[in-house]
């Protein structure tokens, strides 16, 4: 079985050719790193990553930021992709055992890896990744630097504290002693109209969402994933992938990682000069 592209031409280019261009203009952005990595050799210290999944005219050079500094790390044996359900399609916790095809070719489903973390809180749920963009907009990412490219994807409909920590549980038990990196999935804060949520009065969209994801950012910042939870309700941050940024904190802390650090954050408003809507983006490394 094959997973088709459910947001090819639309969150990015639809044509091979257009979609290389396009990687590589997030790549040299102003908000982006500034050069186009080649992947490389070597040990390897990166555990895990922080990336955003919108559109590529507006988070890509922040996501972009993520695979430049996996780039020179050095290119991982395994790859898990954990990132938020929208559409509530399928099961609460789901992996995709299945091929993924992009216009730049066909991303592979790690079966052996696959194996070892689905059962438990983790289902085999094809259904729940049909709509979903979350995950399929980092495969050309990372079929850029790897045409090879081969992975695992989890889609989390349930992100609360309690799932979230199983999930890590699971994935850090599966991974124990390979070689491999596990990237989050997920964009920050959503305001204005669009998303039910408005700034407080006097406050710019782009304002409140550096404020509220500062919040969310230093937690993630001080490896804290129960205080990242605690963050998001109390401060109520529209983050919409903060389970799977959960589950990879406690996945990496147990499999040895000490720290995070913040490489880039910007929002839409800031990207695209949006008065009214901002969603925020950061990149994160986990070592």
């Amino acid at each position: 079985m094959v997973r088709y592209p459910a947001v090819a031409g639309a969150f990015y280019a639809g044509s091979k050719e257009a979609l290389l261009q396009q990687l590589e203009g997030c790549y040299r952005d102003p908000f982006g790193p500034g050069r186009v990595p080649t992947a490389q050799r070597g040990p390897r210290r990166i555990r895990g990553l922080v990336v955003p999944h919108a559109g590529y005219m507006y988070s890509g050079p922040i996501a972009a930021h993520a695979y430049a500094a996996l780039a020179e790390d050095g290119w991982p044996e395994h790859i898990v992709i954990l990132g938020p359900n929208h559409h509530g399609l399928g099961a609460p916790i789901a992996a995709c055992p299945e091929d993924h095809l992009t216009p730049l070719g066909t991303a592979t489903y790690d079966a052996a890896l696959g194996r070892k973390i689905v059962g438990g809180v983790v289902e085999a749920d094809p259904h729940a990744h049909r709509e979903e963009h979350s995950i399929e907009v980092q495969l050309p990412f990372l079929q850029h630097l790897n045409p090879q490219v081969s992975f695992v994807p989890i889609a989390m409909m349930f992100q609360e504290w309690d799932v979230a920590k199983e999930v890590g549980e699971q994935v850090a038990k599966a991974l124990q002693g390979l070689d491999a990196v596990i990237i989050a999935s997920s964009d920050f804060t959503h305001v204005g109209p669009n998303y039910g949520q408005m700034p407080p009065r006097g406050v710019t969209v782009a304002q409140f969402a550096r404020e509220q994801d500062g919040v969310a950012l230093d937690r993630i910042v001080k490896f804290d994933p129960k205080g990242l939870q605690d963050a998001v309700h109390e401060r109520e941050i529209t983050m919409c992938g903060y389970g799977a940024v959960t589950a990879m904190l406690v996945a990496a802390k147990k499999l040895g990682a000490k720290g995070a650090q913040l490489l880039q954050y910007a929002n839409s408003a800031e990207i695209v000069k949006d008065r009214t809507l901002a969603v925020g983006y950061g990149a994160v490394v986990v070592r």
